[in-house]
């Protein structure tokens, strides 16, 4: 167990109920499992206090006894608790410029099942019949009473999908029409759910955070190096959008020219990191004149047989992102910085190597550089960060749940509840369903 945290401090104040209920919940989602006893004093409550929360919790599903702790030491032995994997479920979308894939995830954070489509984005409107149906063919995956306890769709996605096409070798295809469509709205009007959307960078960001190695650290800046690269920030614990939810769009920092031979002729003095730090970037160098045709298993053969071209992107890659590191780490003082990425085997390990030397190297004089980690989720990133988005507005203790104030970005949640919804008690109880603000 984690010792009290003062950004964590729980209170004895009804008004602060809810906020103390998902406090509880955080725990047992970083613990794995924990006694009451251990409860209450990571909270800081009094016993009663925590009991009536642990009823509650209880009594709604979301929590369950995991048997019995025997300590050794005299007295009755601890009664252990945990989430309970059923106790809530969501839906994930995750629409890119390449694929859309929907999964089902429960409050573990287990994967239940999915559905993947490998093709150029279509028009909105088919789009969005794939999905309505992919939609009902996972919801079908869980009984009546488990149906009863889905907390939303999370969208993920990157904005301005029309945007960098010519960066990325791509065709113009329907992306256009995607400029003025608000697939978050269509979805909910078409499934009655609501819907939590964000930019695909910050949706794995939240996965990280929910699931991965943010359940030991409140403060890191994340990155996914995809077709495309991403990225999304958390502070203290909450999800950090900025105004337009764009917040850790690291694709935009400027950073040199590549040295690459096969990459396209900067514009300016400077490129965009976009250009060097992306999946892009590695099929170009890996065949020039047909890159747009090459698939996710392609790379990963390069990587694999450690061709040389894929060497020459990768320490490209590592230089231009050292450099974007130092320049977001001037700005924000973050310990620690999460990698994640479509590509496995001997990738993650060996670009962490070669990541940390550059951001070393680059550091100035009497400057510390932060931490680096490779990500929990690979190419499941994408959708497990859709996924968790329902379950994170839902069931993290985020400070506008103190202040009883509204988000404001795209996904929103915080001071309007559905007291129709799931769970069934929370009217009575407290752990109410974030209701998604589209107010900006």
């Amino acid at each position: 167990m984690e010792g009290p945290r003062k950004s964590g401090r729980g209170s004895n104040s009804a008004q602060l109920r809810r906020y103390n209920e998902r406090i509880v919940l955080q725990i047992l989602r970083r613990a794995g499992e924990a006694s009451k006893a251990e409860l209450s004093r990571a909270v800081q409550l009094t016993n009663a206090a925590i009991g009536a929360i642990i009823q509650n919790l209880i009594e709604e599903g979301l929590i369950v006894e995991a048997g019995k702790r025997h300590d050794g030491g005299r007295g009755q032995p601890a009664t252990m608790l945990r989430l309970a994997s059923g106790g809530a479920y969501s839906f994930g979308v995750r629409l890119d410029r390449t694929n859309m894939e929907t999964v089902l995830m429960d409050f573990s954070g287990r994967l239940v099942a999915r559905r993947l489509h490998d093709l150029i984005l279509p028009a909105p409107e088919r789009a969005l019949e794939i999905l309505t149906e992919d939609l009902a063919i996972l919801r079908g995956h869980l009984s009546q009473e488990q149906q009863t306890r889905i907390t939303g769709i999370g969208l993920a996605q990157p904005f301005n999908l029309g945007a960098w096409l010519h960066e990325l070798g791509l065709p113009a295809a329907h992306f256009r029409e995607w400029d003025d469509y608000d697939l978050a709205e269509a979805l909910q009007g078409a499934t009655g759910l609501p819907v939590f959307s964000e930019n695909d960078g910050t949706a794995a960001a939240v996965a990280e955070h929910f699931y991965g190695l943010g359940r030991q650290n409140d403060d890191f800046l994340y990155i996914f190096l995809g077709p495309a690269i991403g990225g999304g920030l958390i502070v203290k614990g909450d999800v950090l959008r900025g105004v337009t939810g764009n917040a850790g769009d690291v694709a935009m920092i400027p950073v040199p020219p590549s040295r690459l031979p096969t990459a396209p002729k900067a514009r300016h003095s400077w490129d965009l990191l976009i250009t060097r730090a992306s999946l892009v970037a590695l099929a170009r160098n890996l065949a020039p004149e047909d890159f747009g045709g090459l698939q996710r298993t392609d790379l990963q053969q390069a990587v694999d047989d450690d061709a040389l071209p894929y060497r020459e992107w990768m320490e490209d890659c590592a230089e231009a992102l050292a450099l974007a590191l130092r320049s977001a780490y001037a700005l924000l003082d973050m310990p620690l910085v999460i990698v994640d990425s479509d590509l496995g085997g001997t990738f993650p390990d060996t670009f962490k190597s070669l990541l940390k030397q550059a951001v070393e190297h680059a550091a100035p004089e009497q400057r510390q550089s932060p931490e680096i980690a490779f990500g929990s989720f690979g190419q499941d990133a994408g959708a497990i960060g859709a996924a968790s988005l329902p379950q994170f507005f839902n069931f993290s203790p985020r400070a506008a749940i103190l202040t009883g104030g509204r988000d404001s970005g795209p996904a929103g949640a915080g001071g309007s509840e559905d007291r129709a919804s799931f769970p069934a008690r929370a009217a009575r109880l407290g752990t109410h369903l974030a209701k998604p603000d589209r107010s900006t």
